[in-house]
């Protein structure tokens, strides 16, 4: 291929190529190449002077790159114009190929191998991967890991021998400015390989390659973009055709799909059990041998139902199945079963439907060959179709849930605890004692001996003694530990004698009036009048009580304080004692109540003089009662403030006047309502929001929540009860719970809505107290049917979750039901988590936990 060849000699060899039928087409092309080479003188003079004016691509874009880099600022014009220089320089002995027409293809005949050879090495001189340039194995082999892990490490990776590639330690920004200058005068190119930590200098041959990579050329010089084409296909039909090297077809390399489905029908058989591994390791013959066995095996298993329905398709719905045949259809049926002329006559009169068999009367044959065909069997099957095809059917699936999946899934008890539950301390309360009028002799008494009910409890804040009201009229002071009676104080005798000292001076200034009101029976003159509600102060620092008998409360200082504590409560209660000297000086017992509402509902009264008591403390001054509040009606509920300054009193039958708030170191009291609604109903019971003004009234079906600094209502609970009996505020002032007499206990979201967010309802009779712990997660209730029942209250800070109640213990068999009165009154220990619950058995028991 290296010679020319001449036009005679190309002539010839063209028309031996025509001759010739069995040469393939390669050869051919071969010669229309060789022939297309050799042109004459005169075209190649042409030739030559396109080639002048004609450079291959990229080219120009060289030129364009050289005059942008001469066209920079004058600081940098010699360096620059230094740097083209040295690149063209440097880059003259780089082999080049200029594509010309006729006279390349001259050139690529007379090229040697040694040519061809040294261009080729050229064009794949840059064709190297990483891993290629790496002979030793020693540059990094990290992959796609970020480089940013390890730069806390030592190292940036692992070579290909897993040891550490040490990062390179690099300069400063000084240290590489002057690295620039030097470089630019040794006329170097550097660049930092972050992957490796290493500067890495560019050949002459790196730097040709990325400046016409930038002008949008081919990057190697040597590429042809314009090849000549080779006519490797020929329109001369050959004898050996093109399909004889023809590549064997995919699918004779991938699985069969006839052996794909033999196997996925074997793996169904096996699943299905009618084979078994023995049959596919051909040990067992046929697959559905099956033991012979002479037992007996039933024809219907009563599974063709659950069969249909599984089957593909529609879904079928099973037709009513027919009445079985009864006695009156056999062949041969008892004479009583046999109708008579008359009982035909009648059933001819009847429609078909209302005959006791239908369209069938019962007859009676010889034998079983005697009986014929059915005369109206096409009849009725038509009406059998008539009713299954008009009659519409419905698919009814039952459910099959597990009854213990529909109960919540609640914690262990276990897990809830601290929380009482059993019985630890019994205090004992004396019986009640009064004189009676014998009804057999005139003029006599004798003595009745009763046990006294406790009717309200109450801790004191340091949870030391527990204070109880009974049935007796006394207030009794218990000490926890030891269930030792400390004090006892008969409240109901000192306002008797209050009451009795009023009486007589009101007589005195009337004598002359008649009064028409009649005596009470001398049985309930002498019987004591019971202490319906008591309540400790709830501050620490004041160590005095409230107690609430008839119509009056009675101010109590229990003389148990301290050093600093007695200071606090002699200054709390030196407004009431003086006040009830001046009231004994004076007569003026309404001195320092501004309402005149108020003034007409409630006096500040001094109590009957008696033999002062000695406190229990040395510290204390005050001991016994100091003030008594007279009210018109008789009171229900009393209630301290968290502070301890002010309390309330709930009269249900004073109207307007059922609820007074009163404050202690100004001996003074207010009326916040002047009139009641109508449809308001009786003030049940009261009681203060631990953080806010804000005051809870209960009715008894509703529960209104007022703004004492507004003075407006703010929200109305509607509980869904009869008759609320108690009512109670969660220390987070969020959440309410009531009582009520017909078992229900209703806990209140007050954020969330105005009815209850849950209702309980376990006691068997009325609920007469209800509560929350002060510090544990616990709330109770206590019945009528001597039972207390405690639950697990947890109260979340999170407004997404709700709270969770959980009943953890039922406790009973301390109190005994009397008179169907149980357990009347519960009080929480304020640190442990101990329970104290008062019966009408006269008995206080304490629970704790053990």
């Amino acid at each position: 291929m290296g010679r020319k060849l001449s036009e005679e000699e190309e002539k010839e060899e063209v028309k031996e190529s025509e001759e010739s039928e069995e040469e393939s087409v390669y050869d051919s092309g071969e010669e229309e190449y060789d022939s297309e080479a050799s042109e004459s003188d005169d075209n190649e003079s042409d030739d030559d002077e396109e080639d002048d004016e004609f450079e291959e691509q990229g080219s120009s874009d060289e030129e364009d790159l050289l005059e942008e880099q001469a066209a920079v600022s004058d600081d940098d014009e010699d360096d620059s114009g230094d740097e083209v220089e040295i690149l063209e320089a440097e880059l003259t002995s780089v082999p080049r190929q200029w594509r010309t027409t006729s006279a390349k293809e001259e050139e690529v005949k007379e090229e040697t191998k040694e040519e061809q050879a040294a261009k080729a090495a050229w064009m794949n001189t840059d064709d190297l991967s990483s891993d290629d340039e790496d002979f030793d194995g020693e540059q990094n082999r990290i992959g796609r890991v970020p480089l940013h892990w390890y730069e806390d490490q030592d190292h940036i990776g692992y070579n290909a021998h897993g040891k550490k590639v040490i990062k390179a330690t690099s300069g400063d920004l000084l240290d590489a400015a002057l690295q620039a200058e030097s470089d630019k005068e040794t006329k170097k190119f550097t660049v930092r390989d972050e992957l490796n930590a290493r500067d890495v200098t560019l050949t002459p041959r790196q730097i040709e390659l990325i400046r016409r990579i930038q002008a949008g050329s081919f990057a190697h010089p040597e590429f042809d973009a314009n090849p000549d084409m080779i006519d490797y296909y020929s329109s001369i039909k050959e004898v050996s055709g093109l399909n004889t090297n023809r590549y064997e077809p995919k699918a004779r390399f991938q699985p069969s799909k006839y052996d794909k489905l033999l196997v996925r029908r074997l793996l169904h058989r096996l699943k299905c059990g009618s084979i078994d591994m023995d049959y596919l390791r051909n040990k067992q013959k046929k697959p559905h041998e099956q033991p012979d066995t002479k037992d007996p095996f039933l024809l219907w298993h009563g599974d063709e139902e659950d069969e249909l329905h599984m089957r593909k398709g529609p879904q079928h719905i099973a037709p009513p199945k027919k009445p079985p045949p009864t006695h009156a259809e056999s062949y041969n049926p008892s004479e009583e079963y046999l109708p008579t002329d008359e009982q035909l006559k009648e059933w001819e009169e009847l429609e078909t439907a209302d005959r006791p068999h239908g369209l069938f009367v019962p007859t009676k044959f010889k034998n079983l060959r005697s009986v014929g065909s059915y005369q109206h069997s096409v009849r009725e099957a038509f009406e059998r179709c008539l009713d299954l095809y008009l009659c519409p059917r419905v698919m009814k699936r039952r459910l099959n849930i597990d009854p213990e999946s529909l109960v919540p899934s609640l914690p262990k008890a276990a897990d809830l605890r601290p929380f009482p539950t059993a019985m630890a301390v019994q205090f004992d309360t004396p019986a009640m004692t009064y004189s009676v009028k014998s009804a057999e002799e005139e003029g006599e008494s004798k003595e009745v001996e009763e046990t006294a009910m406790v009717r309200c409890l109450s801790v004191s804040p340091d949870g030391q003694y527990l204070v109880s009201g009974a049935s007796d009229g006394f207030v009794r002071m218990w000490e926890v530990q030891t269930g030792r009676l400390l004090r006892s104080w008969n409240i109901a005798a000192l306002v008797l004698a209050d009451k009795k000292d009023k009486e007589e001076e009101k007589a005195d200034e009337n004598e002359n009036e008649t009064t028409t009101k009649e005596e009470d029976s001398e049985q309930d003159k002498n019987k004591p009048k019971p202490v319906v509600s008591i309540e400790w102060n709830p501050n620490s620092s004041h160590h005095c009580l409230i107690a609430a008998v008839e119509n009056c409360a009675v101010i109590i200082a229990t003389g148990t304080g301290g050093s600093d504590d007695a200071e606090l409560t002699d200054a709390l209660l030196s407004s009431a004692y003086n006040k009830r000297s001046a009231a004994g000086s004076t007569g003026g017992d309404n001195a320092n109540i501004n309402n005149s509402r108020a003034a007409k509902a409630v006096k500040w009264l001094p109590p009957p003089k008696t033999k002062r008591e000695t406190p229990l403390s040395a510290y204390a001054t005050f001991s016994g009662p100091i003030t008594i509040l007279r009210t018109n009606k008789e009171m229900a509920k009393v209630k301290w403030h968290k502070k301890g300054d002010y309390f309330l009193t709930v009269s249900p039958k004073a109207n307007a006047a059922s609820v007074l708030i009163h404050q202690l170191s100004k001996a003074s009291s207010q009326q916040p309502f002047g009139k009641v609604k109508k449809g308001f109903g009786e003030i049940q019971c009261a009681c203060f929001h631990p953080t806010k003004p804000f005051l809870f009234v209960a009715s008894i079906q509703h529960v209104r929540v007022y703004h004492l600094i507004k003075q407006s209502m703010v929200k109305r609970l509607l509980s869904g009860c009869r008759w609320i009996s108690s009512i109670d505020i969660h220390p987070s002032g969020d959440h309410v719970i009531i009582g009520s007499l017909d078992r229900r206990m209703c806990w209140f979201d007050l954020d969330l809505s105005n009815t209850p967010y849950k209702t309980l309802k376990y006691h068997e009779r009325a609920i007469r107290s209800v509560g929350f712990h002060r510090r544990y997660p616990l709330m109770a209730s206590s019945s009528d049917d001597g039972s207390i029942h405690v639950f697990h209250s947890m109260v979340y800070s999170d407004l997404m979750r709700n709270p969770l109640v959980v009943p953890v213990k039922v406790l009973r068999g301390g109190h005994s039901v009397v008179n169907k009165l149980g357990v009347l009154d519960f009080v929480f220990h304020p640190t442990q988590p101990w329970l104290f619950s008062a019966g009408a058995d006269g008995k206080i028991i304490l629970y704790q936990d053990i």
